[in-house]
């Protein structure tokens, strides 16, 4: 695409043209972009930055956000943490040699609980199991760190196993009045040996079997953009493998802590935890 800066009148011709390459009733309510913008705690917020001949720069505090576009118009993707607090937040842009601040608003979200009485023994970790979680935990928190080369293209994620979609993101659960930390994925509903696909082209960066996860497959989508897919009964795949969106990568298990087979599927932006579901065409 020509790298110049459009013109209003310029903008208007190309979004006139788009229009007319769709034939009547081509567009569902639900297409793109993706992902939809949710400015909640768990969701994701769409920021304009407007045009400029080079991709601005965005951040939140110190962590790249991924910017997307072109140079018509350039968006920067903020991946909202479960644990953000409603009001604003900022992000930093540097754009033609100037940086700026972006004040988001973020809205309040109920997420729904569920209270639980159990056995202490199910709930509270051994030393030895509490020392596994804590490495486990400080390992994955540098594989969220990720930050590759940028994605190109659609961002419109395949579900990664057919099955029924829990609602359960975001959910928080109570064992014996202690609160947990919020369900940060989407649970999918398949039978063990069940194919897992890669969402979108991408890279495997880490795999292994943890504690609550089970066997554990990483994906960079690039930009900061990573899924996670965990409590899989085989890893086929290694760090480093480049997979093809449809690509697959495992199969579904029930290995790790759960009570059942299926696939827990959690999506990062910017090292945030987000609802999978904003990528998804319904």
């Amino acid at each position: 695409m020509n790298s110049r800066l459009a013109t209003p009148s310029r903008r208007a011709l190309l979004a006139a043209g788009l229009a007319c390459a769709w034939p009547a009733g081509a567009r569902s309510a639900n297409m793109g972009p993706w992902p939809r913008d949710e400015r909640v705690p768990g969701g994701v917020a769409r920021i304009e930055l407007g045009p400029a001949a080079e991709r601005p720069q965005a951040f939140s505090g110190n962590v790249p956000l991924l910017v997307v576009g072109d140079p018509i118009n350039w968006t920067a993707l903020l991946g909202i943490a479960l644990a953000a607090a409603p009001g604003t937040q900022s992000i930093r842009v540097r754009q033609d040699d100037a940086e700026r601040s972006v004040t988001v608003t973020i809205a309040p979200k109920r997420y729904a609980e569920q209270h639980l009485k159990v056995a202490p023994k199910t709930v509270d970790l051994s030393p030895a199991d509490l020392a596994r979680y804590e490495r486990e935990r400080d390992h994955q928190q540098r594989v969220m760190a990720t930050f590759s080369t940028l994605p190109t293209g659609d961002l419109a994620m395949r579900p990664p196993v057919p099955g029924k979609r829990s609602d359960s993101f975001g959910k928080r659960r109570f064992f014996n009045g202690q609160p947990r930390n919020p369900h940060s994925g989407m649970d999918i509903a398949a039978a063990t040996g069940t194919p897992v696909i890669a969402p979108l082209p991408a890279t495997v960066i880490d795999t292994g079997d943890y504690f609550f996860n089970g066997n554990t497959v990483w994906l960079d989508h690039g930009g900061g953009l990573l899924s996670m897919m965990c409590h899989l009964s085989r890893i086929d795949v290694q760090p480093g493998s480049p997979l093809t969106v449809g690509q697959g990568l495992g199969l579904v298990g029930a290995t790790g802590r759960v009570t059942g087979p299926h696939l827990h599927w959690s999506v990062v932006l910017n090292r945030a935890s987000v609802d999978p579901a904003l990528f998804l065409d319904a």
